[in-house]
């Protein structure tokens, strides 16, 4: 076994997830080699837990979800929400031979999946402790366009980083996010205003995620004024968009366009009365992750970026929001994607990437690449 598979589980079981003695932790293995998984469940003897394993594949999920009945899902439902509420820990490694596996699902198919499947989601998110990790597959190393040895270096780097370098100046954007009013973020063809007063504000710091490195928080659910343009491509249920753009009218996206599949984008977006509203708000600090490789729990992390999500609020920093939908949308903000800026009730946070507020310094490449 890679040495590298048992330090990176002991920092999930130990660091992320926090398991305790006598704990039930269900480890979801999708598409990864079993030596991982073993390293997972090992972890979690070490620490006295009990560790239950679910395997999955994204093709054998694929046929399941083509053409299922309402009556097969549901009862999928019954017995997979069963488990969950039974597990104290939830950590899930997962994998993807082929990004595109779910490309021509039909719509229909993919939005009663996720819709009865939605229950397991939700009780996971707010009743467990969970953590969520990609795994390096050359399919990844293909979309980050390195080799396989040099994307799975990358990813050991990224993912087993001192995390704790990012709790000071976490803690303080944490605080000024908390306290603020209105936001303004300026930027290519960006030009967005809205209002994050009397909701909370949320550091993540290598727990829920690995990667990590971003606060988050949510917009007031009617706020939202202007347009946004993403600058880093995305994959969504199966499909890819590149320069996505959304207009909004007192929180809603009122015109939603993209340089290809802007069909498939509306569709998504018109899945239930909440996914044309804003379920998230998050800016992103890790230094170690610069490009987007088409992978959101590494993409929504990029250093210098920001990402405004469609669809459900999280439970901690809730606006009210509910939706089938949790779209992360990211927009680089470094100057060789063209810069921009980002104001807290008239003040200066974050210009070009780089944190210009004192208090937020720490945050910089400058200090968490600091040996």
């Amino acid at each position: 076994m890679d040495p590298r598979y048992l330090t990176l589980a002991r920092n999930l079981v130990s660091h992320s997830t926090k398991v305790e003695r006598g704990e039930n932790v269900l480890v979801h293995s999708f598409d990864i080699p079993q030596e991982m998984s073993i390293a997972l469940i090992r972890a979690v003897k070490e620490k006295g837990g009990y560790p239950y394993s679910l395997i999955q594949s994204a093709r054998v999920d694929r046929e399941c979800i083509l053409g299922a009945a309402k009556e097969q899902l549901e009862k999928s439902l019954d017995w997979e929400l069963e488990r969950m509420k039974s597990m104290q820990a939830y950590i899930a490694v997962r994998g993807s031979n082929n990004v595109f596996e779910n490309s021509d699902l039909p719509t229909e198919d993919m939005k009663l999946a996720n819709k009865a499947l939605k229950p397991v989601l939700d009780w996971r998110v707010q009743k467990t402790k969970w953590c969520i990790l990609r795994w390096p597959t050359p399919s990844m190393a293909q979309q980050a366009k390195m080799s396989t040895e040099a994307f799975e270096n990358f990813f050991f780097d990224a993912c087993c980083m001192d995390y704790s370098k990012m709790t000071e100046g976490m803690t303080a954007l944490e605080k000024r996010m908390r306290d603020a009013d209105q936001v303004k973020i300026v930027g290519p063809e960006t030009d967005l205003n809205f209002s994050v007063k009397g909701i909370d504000a949320i550091s993540c710091g290598g727990t829920h995620n690995i990667p990590d490195g971003e606060v988050f928080s949510c917009p007031v659910k009617d706020s939202v004024q202007g347009t946004v343009t993403f600058n880093a491509d995305t994959i969504y249920q199966g499909s890819a968009f590149s320069n996505i753009s959304l207009s909004f009218e007192n929180g809603r996206i009122v015109e939603a366009t993209s340089s290809c599949n802007q069909d498939r984008l509306n569709e998504i977006l018109d899945s239930d009365n909440g996914s044309r509203y804003i379920g998230e708000f998050a800016i992103a600090f890790n230094p170690m992750i610069k490009e987007p490789m088409l992978d959101i729990l590494f993409d929504e992390k990029i250093d210098g970026s920001f990402h405004f999500t469609p669809g459900q609020a999280y439970e901690e920093a809730n606006n009210g929001n509910k939706s089938q939908v949790h779209w992360d949308m990211v927009s680089i903000q470094r100057p060789e994607w063209g810069g921009g800026e980002i104001w807290f009730d008239g003040q200066l946070i974050r210009k070009n990437g780089i944190f210009v507020a004192k208090d937020l310094e720490k945050l910089n490449p400058s200090h968490l690449l600091r040996e």
